[in-house]
């Protein structure tokens, strides 16, 4: 999924998961269209989305010579 941040492993992203849930899509409603996930894959999309959001990524800049 060109290293995007998958459930489980299956062919989902967490970006997916998420914006179902921000476009106010409930979660039986996402069960429903991926009946392969379970209550819990949703929940956790969630939570690393929120540690995700936190994080700083701070650019590499090489060495001056």
């Amino acid at each position: 999924m060109g290293g995007k941040p998958c459930i489980r492993g299956l062919r989902v992203t967490v970006g997916l998961i998420v914006g179902l849930v921000a476009s106010g899509h409930t979660k039986e409603e996402i069960l429903e269209l991926y009946p392969y996930l379970e209550s819990q894959d949703i929940d956790e999309a969630l939570s690393y989305v929120a540690w995700r959001v936190e994080e700083i990524d701070v650019p590499l800049v090489p060495a001056s010579t």
